[in-house]
């Protein structure tokens, strides 16, 4: 049964019907493509050329694929749609290619590097996020159908599956792109597919620094925190740049180091020689197999890393890490997501707790403050700029309160006249209590960066 039949169950007499969003979304017909039964032919003709030749030889490479395909389509189309202008059989050409070689509809916008997130809602409606603004594209699909022929084709290659069964999947692009998918029904409007774009060229703390996101004196102070081997939690809501930054921070690790990351979907790009890269597993189709952050986290330990690089910790595993920074792994990273550096030490809290170990909360809160250094909180500002708003010593626990620090902070100040905030990051005048530890690892920071 294809998966339009089975979303039709929703009309079915006696199926509660589904207030539809007040959001622009066109409908069917408007989308209808005057040009879709000759790109389902020629289509059908690529397949069938493809798996002819592939019967007479032994296969071929990406390079005579590609070639191929665009011959068959040129042809095609010379033969077919010879009465069009040049540029509309170029535009039919391009997205044929995109179809068969690519991820169709968006393929161009996974080339466009203005883009960082694209949100597919259905087959009607593309958003992406450009310069942190969404905006709504003209791109779409023919129906769901086509939507989930995409989404088969970017979780195949990697052995993942969706379906009624399993209709959530995580999974990731060639490039390293992160993506997820939900499909009905979990899903009341069609597939749905959010990219998060992968940035081929990694981010330094030079560019962090020119989007105003911080400052010079706190990239100093962030890059002396992780070679004095202090252990650091990013913390900040979705989309704010949390990986990012945990990326630009992983850079400063020493290259004589062993470092162990460990995520649901790998992004991160260190460029040091000795990265192992672990990546969770999702359950197999009887529901087992299935390898978690916290299995990946225990296992990390008998690798013998010298830092152990955790991509998002959201359950269990956070006591895993925290016994790990407690026991030697000093040095850790690792991201969560709270909305402030107090909130992130209860969100921490409650991740222990879903451990499901029966620890008193003062005993938990010690492990905390005791594995914990650095908080440094990134929040996405209404204008769709991402800073650093603190970054926050822990400085241990006082009766069973844990004592947190703000060395500095991002002080909104106002709004200009095109909605973009105004701001400035400042000292808080306080002298860290982890110079001692800067000292003893030989790197002295002038004074003076923590003057207001």
């Amino acid at each position: 049964m294809s998966l339009l039949k089975r979303l039709e169950r929703r009309n079915a007499p006696g199926a509660t019907p589904v207030e539809q969003e007040k959001i622009p979304v066109r409908s069917g017909e408007e989308y209808r493509d005057k040009y879709g039964d000759l790109k389902i032919r020629i289509h059908k003709e690529i397949i069938e050329s493809l798996d002819k030749e592939l019967k007479q030889t032994s296969g071929f490479s990406d390079k005579e694929i590609s070639k191929k395909v665009e011959e068959v389509i040129n042809n095609s189309l010379e033969r077919d749609a010879s009465f069009l202008p040049y540029s509309e059989r170029q535009k039919i050409s391009l997205e044929l290619l995109n179809e068969v070689l690519g991820l169709g509809p968006i393929e161009s916008l996974i080339k466009d590097k203005e883009i960082s997130e694209i949100m597919v809602n259905g087959p009607h409606q593309v958003y992406v996020e450009k310069k942190g603004k969404l905006v709504l594209t003209d791109i779409c699909f023919r129906d769901d159908d086509h939507v989930m022929h995409v989404i088969e084709k970017i979780v195949a290659p990697i052995g993942r599956r969706i379906d009624e069964s399993m209709p959530m999947v995580d999974a990731r692009l060639p490039d390293g792109s992160r993506v997820n998918a939900i499909i009905p029904p979990l899903s009341l409007k069609g597939p749905v597919i959010t990219i998060r774009k992968f940035s081929r060229d990694p981010l330094k703390i030079s560019d962090l620094i020119r989007f105003g996101s911080l400052t010079p004196s706190m990239a100093k102070f962030l890059e002396a925190c992780v070679k004095a081997r202090l252990n650091i939690v990013i913390s900040g809501g979705t989309g704010s740049g949390k990986t990012t930054t945990l990326n630009v921070l992983s850079s400063f690790i020493p290259h004589d180091e062993r470092i162990v990351t460990i995520e649901d979907a790998a992004e991160l790009q260190l460029r040091q020689e000795h990265v192992i890269i672990l990546e969770t597993r999702a359950a197999n189709i009887e529901g087992k197999g299935a390898v978690t952050i916290r299995d990946l986290v225990r296992n990390s330990l008998r690798m013998r890393p010298d830092r152990i690089v955790v991509g998002e910790v959201r359950a269990g595993e956070a006591l895993d890490m925290l016994q790990a920074m407690n026991t030697g792994h000093d040095g850790s990273l690792t991201t969560g997501h709270a909305n402030s550096p107090r909130d992130i030490i209860s969100r921490l809290e409650t991740m222990v707790l879903m451990a499901g170990m029966d620890l008193p909360v003062r005993a938990i809160r010690e492990q905390i403050a005791s594995a914990v250094d650095i908080i440094v909180q990134q929040n996405r500002l209404r204008d769709g700029s991402r800073k650093i708003t603190h970054i926050t010593e822990v400085l241990g626990m006082e009766g069973d309160t844990i004592v947190l620090q703000d060395i500095f902070l991002y002080e909104q100040t106002g709004v200009d006249n095109n909605g973009k905030i105004l701001g400035t990051h400042r000292a808080t005048g306080i002298m860290p209590k982890c110079m001692d530890k800067f000292a003893g690892e030989g790197i002295f920071l002038p004074q003076d960066i923590f003057m207001k």
